[in-house]
């Protein structure tokens, strides 16, 4: 079953663009918002968007949070785009009251460290929430046009059907499951807090960046060791982006090094599905049901 879905959202509808995070220049969202603007949206920003930060972050964790909760709590706003992720949200997960929220749910958007209030919120709230680009990938050469129009045809309620390549290493098969996920190293930190993921019969999507792949070992070891590989229903791996070696190497690259921790598991997995922090990032519905059919000749993702 899904999990709570908020309202899709129609011409006029307010979307709310706001920096849980890590700084982002507002410059870098002008792009973002004349798009949003052309698909009839009424864009709100907040001030963390360009902050006077002078640090990583930006704003104190205090104007971040507060300006993410006046977000969720005004019922004009119907979707809340993140600009940009990094690192920051776990820092004022605790301190967020979403009881007005759950009362009248709306899309949280974004991917990397917005990992955490998507987990936040399949965990305690059961709501879905939308994995996709932020505002930095509607400037030209940060993602594909695919991508971009991914998100339109989430926000409006298009169902949506991905295919992919195969991969040698795939392992076929179909299952029909929600889909859960996001950032492999948030997922990992996140065992043991209240935003824990639940995976158990779900389909499990997995990507991240920038990490070595020693680290990318252990931490899919972690998940292992946590049963958060157990019982799927089907796993999608995306996108390892800029993955980086040890001086002595690792041994394996990072396709080989994910099927040894796998191991001889029996649900069907997909390598190299185009959900990643590169350019290949397509919108997938959290917390919703699909449906995985992967096959020699191709991976299928389907909402159901």
């Amino acid at each position: 079953m899904n999990l709570t879905i908020p309202p899709y959202l129609k011409k006029g509808d307010t979307i709310a663009i706001t920096c849980p995070a890590g700084y982002m220049d507002a410059a870098k969202a002008i792009t973002c918002i004349s798009t949003l603007q052309s698909w009839g949206l009424h864009v709100v920003v907040g001030n963390t968007l360009g902050s006077s930060s002078k640090t990583y972050f930006s704003g104190t964790d205090a104007q971040r949070r507060d300006e993410l909760q006046a977000m969720l709590n005004e019922p004009t706003i119907k979707a809340i785009l993140c600009g940009r992720g990094g690192y920051g949200i776990g820092r004022i997960i605790d301190a967020l009251d979403f009881s007005l929220y759950a009362q009248n749910p709306k899309w949280i958007i974004g991917f990397s460290d917005v990992t955490v209030l998507h987990s936040h919120i399949h965990t305690v709230l059961q709501c879905a929430t939308l994995h996709a680009p932020m505002a930095a990938a509607f400037n030209k050469g940060n993602s594909t046009a695919n991508a971009i129009a991914s998100i339109k045809d989430a926000l409006l309620g298009k169902k949506t059907t991905y295919t992919h390549t195969p991969h040698k290493y795939n392992i076929t098969g179909k299952a029909t499951g929600l889909l859960v996920g996001g950032n492999l190293s948030l997922i990992a930190h996140l065992i043991g807090t209240s935003s824990d993921i639940h995976t158990h019969g779900k389909i499990l999507c997995l990507e991240d960046v920038g990490e070595q792949l020693y680290n990318i070992d252990r931490m899919l070891y972690q998940l292992k060791r946590a049963q958060k590989l157990e019982n799927l229903a089907g796993l999608i791996l995306g996108g390892f982006t800029d993955c980086k070696d040890t001086e002595r190497p690792f041994g394996k690259k990072i396709d080989a090094l994910i099927k040894d921790v796998l191991g001889d598991v029996t649900y069907p997995v997909a390598y190299h599905f185009p959900i990643s922090h590169g350019r290949h990032n397509v919108a997938v519905k959290l917390g919703v049901t699909h449906t995985l059919t992967v096959t020699a000749r191709q991976v299928q993702l389907k909402q159901l």
